[in-house]
């Protein structure tokens, strides 16, 4: 039953007057962030993934797919669409994926000689320099610590390789201690594999596709 048949049904059987019914729920709010869905191609010759167990590595197949939610200027959430799962980096520099969407899974973006992109934590970086800590894949498809990749560096560059341009709804932000919190009281989760804080916290759910 809608809502406006239930209040079809009132105004027929009940003595409440129009103005006394309840009133319409809000309209539920339309996606407005314009993003893509992308491959991220490695100059190292990888392109970035996601595994079902939440592991963040490169591989050769080109079948893995990103969303790329802009939350700011020139930031975005870099999202598998495969998993749902958000690649973040905390205060070490360690790269892992969440299931929440938090400070950590914030990525600045920026063009590298007109061609390439980076990616940089926009909340960590190194103390006294003040240089940015970077997505990054080694010579073998490996998730680098993001102090301890540069920008000009070939780990460091990314092309992105657009599938198609797609409307988002704003990602709910949550504190990055939230993660271990929904954790702690769930069942099952004796086996984590989704990282936070260089600790394991969590594991997606199978009926993730």
């Amino acid at each position: 039953v809608t809502y406006y048949t239930h209040c079809a049904w009132i105004k027929c059987h009940s003595p409440l007057s129009p103005s006394s019914l309840p009133p319409p729920p809000p309209p539920p709010k339309e996606p407005h962030l314009k993003g893509i869905v992308t491959r991220l191609f490695c100059r190292t010759g990888f392109y970035l993934q996601v595994g079902p167990d939440g592991t963040l590595d490169g591989t050769t197949d080109d079948s893995t797919l990103f969303n790329l939610v802009p939350v700011g200027l020139r930031v975005v959430a870099i999202q598998s669409v495969k998993t749902g799962l958000y690649i973040a980096m905390n205060g070490q520099g360690h790269l892992y994926c969440s299931e929440l969407y938090t400070p950590e899974a914030r990525f600045k973006e920026a063009v590298f000689e007109s061609y390439y992109v980076v990616y940089s934590s926009l909340l960590y970086r190194q103390q006294e320099s003040g240089r940015a800590w970077f997505l990054g894949l080694d010579k073998e498809g490996g998730a680098m610590k993001g102090n301890r990749v540069k920008r000009t560096k070939a780990a460091a560059h990314f092309l992105p390789k657009p599938i198609e341009v797609a409307l988002y709804h704003e990602p709910s932000l949550h504190d990055v201690g939230a993660i271990a919190k929904s954790v702690q009281g769930a069942k099952g989760a004796s086996e984590p594999l989704v990282m936070n804080e260089g600790k394991p916290v969590s594991r997606p759910s199978k009926e993730r596709t």
